[in-house]
């Protein structure tokens, strides 16, 4: 595995393993709420519920100021802990105070937000920003489990948030009730996972009162990671709004069905984005250069194995896996979606590892000017094609969005000569040529049934990844690697 010692290898691995795992059965529970709110509630619910998913998204990075981001950039090397609980308290409390003075502000402007944008939900929309309160926290809690390596107390959280939702959201359609009971009980769930947060890192870290020593410094790195965060939104979810403001609601839950289903392995790139910063910055400022490097090249060639197919199979897929979890007039439109949602994903994943070498360096003001470009650019399109194209419109304007940023990303990661990585072009060409494959074999079979869909994805996989030895395109090292993954280290 190059330079980087196996054992720091392996436990890199085991983490994205565990965030993916996590990560995936967090999104199948989107795939449970789908039918739930189509088939129970209607397009136009499931587009309000969309809504609020997109306004928390919209909101999370303007209250954390960047701190959370910079806790994850300074904490990881940091053994003393006074200095963890002094970086923890600190954005805690700063986060808090935000969230506080946010969710007053959305309370008070519900009215103006849920004529425009929620099919005049005002309450809502005031239900939205009480989430919002303890969204951030949560967040900052989990952001120290990261920071402490606790990878699987992070996944376990995760998945339990998620499918409690699921439960409780079940429960709820299932006896008649409405959407607004529905969105305070996710918000009770909220409320519920950070007390237990709280009082696990209490005895973990124990309480301190922050002197915020050290918040000049995390601002100066975290602020300029605003701009970028906004527009990340602007990317990847603001067509949301473009579509409920011009079309309504029933437009914005069928493109969100076929989005959702188009970006599931989005899921494989954030999971190496929530454990790539704080391992490569343990790795950074120990001045261990080769293995950063090294990581990299693992983490695109192992994020690109899964991705590729996932393209080319979601969208042969798309329309019949619509059908089945949705309704056939959500299919019938969403599943034009789905094709460019893989690809943009892709994209996004690809600028996800090549520009953390600018994270390194910290030229996150690169980062966020590069997402400011590219969400102004979505947005400004999605206002002008939207009303004439209707929804396919969006899907096509986030795809050049994310094309401008791992563009502007790849380009100025290439300067950073200290951190540039190899990639296996031998390797992308093998799995394009097993995805392609893969593909012709999902078209024949044209599967319409659940059953038979799942089966078409197994024997999929089982295909594909057949071919790609055939190809040779794992080293002896690699698989030798990956038979070693779940041995306890020495």
């Amino acid at each position: 595995m190059g330079n980087i010692p196996e054992s720091s290898q392996r436990k890199f691995t085991k983490d994205v393993l565990f965030i993916g795992a996590a990560s995936v059965l967090a999104a199948l529970t989107g795939l449970i709420l789908m039918p739930l709110f189509t088939k129970y509630m209607g397009a136009s619910d499931y587009g309000l519920w969309v809504q609020v998913m997109a306004t928390t998204g919209l909101v999370a990075p303007l209250i954390g100021l960047g701190l959370p981001m910079a806790m994850n950039r300074f904490l990881p090397a940091k053994t003393d802990k006074g200095e963890i609980q002094e970086g923890f308290y600190s954005v805690l409390c700063l986060t808090l105070l935000t969230s506080l003075l946010f969710s007053i502000a959305i309370f008070f402007s519900a009215e103006y937000i849920a004529e425009a944008f929620f099919d005049g939900a005002t309450e809502l929309v005031r239900i939205t920003g009480l989430i919002i309160l303890l969204m951030v926290p949560v967040g900052v809690c989990l952001g120290l489990l990261r920071v402490l390596g606790q990878m699987k107390k992070f996944a376990i959280f995760t998945v339990a948030n998620s499918y409690a939702q699921v439960a409780l959201i079940t429960v709820l359609v299932l006896n008649g009730y409405g959407l607004s009971a529905i969105v305070y009980g996710v918000l009770a769930i909220w409320a519920i996972e950070f007390f237990i947060l709280l009082v696990m890192i209490i005895r973990q870290i124990g309480v301190r009162i922050p002197h915020f020593s050290r918040v000049k410094e995390y601002l100066s790195f975290g602020l300029p990671t605003i701009p970028g965060a906004i527009s990340l939104w602007l990317v990847a979810t603001s067509d949301r709004y473009v579509i409920a403001y011009f079309l309504g609601a029933s437009s914005v839950g069928i493109y969100g069905a076929g989005y959702r289903l188009g970006s599931i392995v989005s899921l494989i790139a954030i999971s190496i984005a929530l454990v790539l910063p704080p391992a490569l910055s343990r790795l950074y400022d120990e001045g261990k250069i080769d293995e950063v490097r090294t990581q990299l090249s693992f983490s695109l060639k192992y994020f690109l194995v899964l991705a590729i197919p996932f393209v080319f199979g979601a969208s042969i897929l798309s329309k019949r896996v619509l059908m089945v979890f949705s309704t056939p007039a959500i299919a019938a439109e969403g599943y034009f979606v789905v094709p460019f949602a893989a690809l943009s994903t892709l994209f996004y994943g690809l600028a996800i590892i090549t520009g953390q070498s600018l994270y390194l360096v910290k030229k996150t003001r690169i980062l966020a000017g590069t997402w400011m470009v590219a969400g102004l650019a979505n947005l400004l399109l999605n206002i002008v094609l939207v009303p004439h194209i209707g929804i396919l419109a969006a899907a096509i304007t986030t795809l050049i969005a994310y094309s401008i940023v791992l563009g502007i990303i790849s380009y100025y990661s290439l300067k950073e000569k200290e951190l540039r990585f190899g990639i296996e072009w031998g390797f992308i060409l093998k799995s394009l040529i097993a995805s392609a494959i893969m593909a012709l074999l999902i078209w024949m079979a044209d599967p319409d049934r659940i059953l038979s869909i799942i089966a078409t994805v197994v024997t999929s996989i089982v295909i594909y990844t057949v071919i790609l030895l055939l190809l040779k395109s794992f080293s002896g090292e690699d698989i030798k690697f990956f038979r070693g993954l779940f041995q306890r280290d020495a």
